[in-house]
């Protein structure tokens, strides 16, 4: 089984942290990067058992994955959630064996989920799908989060981004 590690960049997200860890059951590890928060971000990443760093000046984002202890990392936001079907999709990827997900299913490639943004009180469904799902060995960022990668796997299900806490 290929485990999972869940990465998270904070900076002040005590409000929302909570819901986005609590949907992020697939997962074996979180790991928390926090910029220097001065709320209680670091409190609630500990009640829900994640592992915090600090965000160091300059590194980059390899570096987080370089701390990770599983070789897949999905990439969350604050302020995001994973929806159940989604919950199934990587319970289910998660339970190839692991020279499947390596060498087969996966080809060392990335996968990509569909996200809904809320806007006020209605959901809308980002046009393109995001890549989230990334071996340890992947380099193309933008930002905090991985770049497109157009040839990555579509999985079923997706990610909410609440726009309030």
């Amino acid at each position: 089984m290929p485990p999972i590690t869940a990465l998270l960049h904070t900076s002040n997200d005590a409000l929302r942290l909570g819901r986005t860890l609590e949907t992020l059951l697939p997962c074996a590890e979180v790991l928390i990067v926090d910029h220097h928060s001065a709320d209680a971000t670091r409190r609630v990443a500990r009640e829900y058992g994640a592992r915090i760093v600090t965000a160091g000046g300059h590194a980059s984002s390899n570096h987080y994955l370089d701390l990770a202890r599983h070789d897949w990392i999905l990439c969350v936001e604050p302020g995001e959630s994973v929806t159940e079907a989604l919950q199934a999709s990587l319970f289910e990827w998660s339970a190839l064996p692991s020279h499947s997900a390596v060498e087969g299913v996966a080809g060392g490639s990335a996968f990509s989920v569909s996200v809904r943004e809320q806007t006020g009180e209605n959901w809308l469904e980002l046009p393109a799908l995001e890549t989230r799902l990334i071996p340890r060995s992947w380099t193309l960022w933008r930002g905090q989060l991985p770049a497109g990668e157009p040839s990555a796997i579509p999985l079923q299900g997706a990610l909410l981004r609440f726009a309030m806490p």
